[in-house]
């Protein structure tokens, strides 16, 4: 039984009303369960796992699939009805580093990738050449070397996980929210989960505890020592950090949507309720904003100057073509009516507020502005957008629910880029991974040559620039080289608790960092990384902390991991 401090933990977490800005479709519903009150409610049903991993992007996933490969039993909750996170439910086409196609991603996230590619062969009607292409782009975009639906990503992450969903050593539980942690000192004892459609509570138990969430939600829940928004210089020690701690300032969100073109229709949207506030806004930033966000004008990310992608659905180009998810000449004709893209561009990103550690009414509020921002963005495109032609609008662009399965036409959860981060025993800065900062450290000329800082304990790799949109603290981008890095075992470790691990954009990391470490193929490493060290310190008895702490167990570890396919450093050149 739990100890009575524990049970008051307990009791306390759960009474903070923390929210789950990821779930606020169903925010209402979870707070008035569906099948009556509080007093009806049937007592709460406890489970018990090896693992417990919170959260169902693709950290979690990650997390939950390299767990039952090694034999543990493993409780994955997700709070909607879509695992895989960026890459499903944000609808986000991966962003990955140049390489990706032969370096810098574990083995299984290669399997993922070809997985995707496997599911268009086997089952769309693609043209002879598409199919002759060993790295066939299924959509054609110019974000990624593979971009594609959603919903193809969700099926090849449900086909990893059948195996051990059939064999029960994963059980993943859709629609779950987590409201409260029993905490015992230093040691999480369970973590309370909510039906959001049911409104029926759990307990989940186990040895160790995984937070996947997209938000850093197990944090404040556990007690767990975390940071948010940016950090001051003092702190970090950074060239580009704040002179001030500015904790409130995120980047910014998006709530991301996918839409064809169908020339000749119209398709244009009800207006939106707040499109005059949005075709209106300017953005307060520093360094300014080209001008009114809804624009085919924005600030270039590394010059801050104005900049014009273009835009033209009908040749598929500019904006249209640069996050690209479906490209009918790929396909037999009469398989796609157009070529469809998503939308998580600079004018869709909602830099007004932030969805945690503020009051739930503010985060539903933010959450409901950056919907208007996206649905009057589609509806300027509709009805105002410049065309080649001298006219304006677009009335064949389409909003595409079907892609995302919503109603309302937008992803099921906003693209967040920014999460709470533990307070680690290692944090990555940019003085480790930036290309300038490491060029001044090592005496070159030329930030090109540098290389990112080596750590002992690298548990994998990845390669993208620090790249931040723009904030909620009034930054314009920030967006500067860095070199290809490492993930270091102790950024997963918080500084206190025992058995709680990270396994999204919450590990130790800054603000600037952040940027580098949160894309797709990182997180998925991270989560694997994890996984991989709950069922080496299950079958060792030893706590995680001990696997840095012990030279020996360290070795034995990172063996396993490079067994498992997961490079702990860049091949030489």
């Amino acid at each position: 039984m739990p100890s009575p401090a524990s049970r008051r933990s307990f009791l306390k977490h759960a009474a903070l009303g923390i929210p789950a800005a990821l779930a606020l479709p169903a925010l209402a519903r979870a707070q008035s369960p569906a099948t009556g009150s509080a007093k009806s409610a049937p007592p709460a049903k406890e489970r018990t796992a090896d693992l417990v991993v919170i959260g169902g992007g693709l950290g979690g996933c990650a997390a939950a699939l390299a767990a039952a490969k090694r034999g543990l039993h493993v409780i994955l909750t997700e709070e909607t009805d879509w695992i895989g996170g960026q890459l499903t439910a944000q609808a986000v086409p991966p962003d990955e580093n140049a390489l990706i196609e032969t370096v810098g991603g574990t083995r299984s996230y290669l399997e993922l990738r070809q997985r995707i590619r496997d599911y268009y062969a086997r089952n769309f009607p693609l043209t002879a050449k598409a199919r002759a292409n060993p790295k066939l782009n299924p959509g054609g975009g110019g974000v990624s070397k593979l971009c594609h639906e959603p919903r193809i990503a969700l099926a090849a992450l449900e086909e990893m996980f059948a195996p051990f969903v059939a064999s029960r050593r994963v059980e993943i539980l859709r629609r779950h929210q987590a409201t409260a942690a029993d905490v015992d000192g230093d040691r999480v004892g369970a973590v309370r989960i909510r039906n959001l459609d049911t409104g029926h509570a759990s307990v989940l138990r186990a040895p160790l505890f995984v937070d996947a969430t997209e938000t850093g939600e197990l944090l404040p829940l556990t007690g767990t020592e975390y940071v948010t928004g940016a950090e001051a210089r003092s702190e970090t020690g950074e060239p580009r950090a704040k002179e001030v701690a500015q904790p409130h300032n995120h980047q910014a969100f998006t709530c991301c949507f996918a839409m064809d073109y169908l020339a000749g229709e119209d398709h244009v949207i009800n207006r939106p309720r707040d499109y005059s506030f949005w075709r209106d806004h300017v953005p307060p930033l520093t360094p300014a904003w080209s001008g009114k966000l809804l624009s085919l004008f924005y600030s270039q990310p590394r010059t801050l100057q104005p900049f014009n992608m273009g835009f033209d659905p009908a040749k598929g180009t500019g904006l249209f073509h640069y996050r690209q998810i479906a490209e009918r000449a790929h396909f037999a004709p009469g398989t796609y009516a157009g070529n469809i893209t998503l939308v998580n561009w600079p004018q869709n990103d909602y830099m007004l507020g932030n969805l945690y550690d503020v009051p739930a009414a503010e985060a539903a509020q933010h959450l409901e502005g950056g919907k208007q921002l996206s649905l009057s963005w589609l509806y300027w495109l509709q009805t105002a957008g410049p065309r080649p032609d001298g006219g304006t609008g677009w009335k064949g662009l389409r909003l595409r629910p079907d892609l995302v399965g919503t109603e309302d036409g937008l992803a099921k959860c906003p693209y967040i880029r920014e999460s709470r981060r533990i307070r680690a025993e290692f944090t990555v800065t940019e003085l480790h991974v930036g290309a300038e900062a490491r060029a001044q450290q090592l005496g070159l000329k030329a930030a090109a040559e540098a290389t990112a800082t080596p750590f002992a304990d690298s548990v994998g790799i990845g390669s993208y620039n620090i790249d931040l949109h723009p904030s909620s603290g009034g930054d314009n981008y920030i967006d500067f080289q860095t070199r290809p890095f490492q993930i270091p075992l102790g950024t997963l470790l918080p500084k206190r608790i025992e058995n709680l691990l990270p396994a999204s954009k919450n590990i130790g990391t800054t603000h600037l960092t952040n940027g580098c470490y949160r894309l797709h193929p990182v997180e998925w490493n991270i989560g694997e990384s994890v996984g991989e060290l709950a069922a080496f310190c299950a079958a060792r008895k030893e706590p995680p902390r001990a696997v840095r702490a012990k030279a020996g167990l360290l070795e034995d570890f990172q063996k396993q991991l490079v067994a498992a396919g997961v490079p702990l450093a860049w091949p030489k050149a």
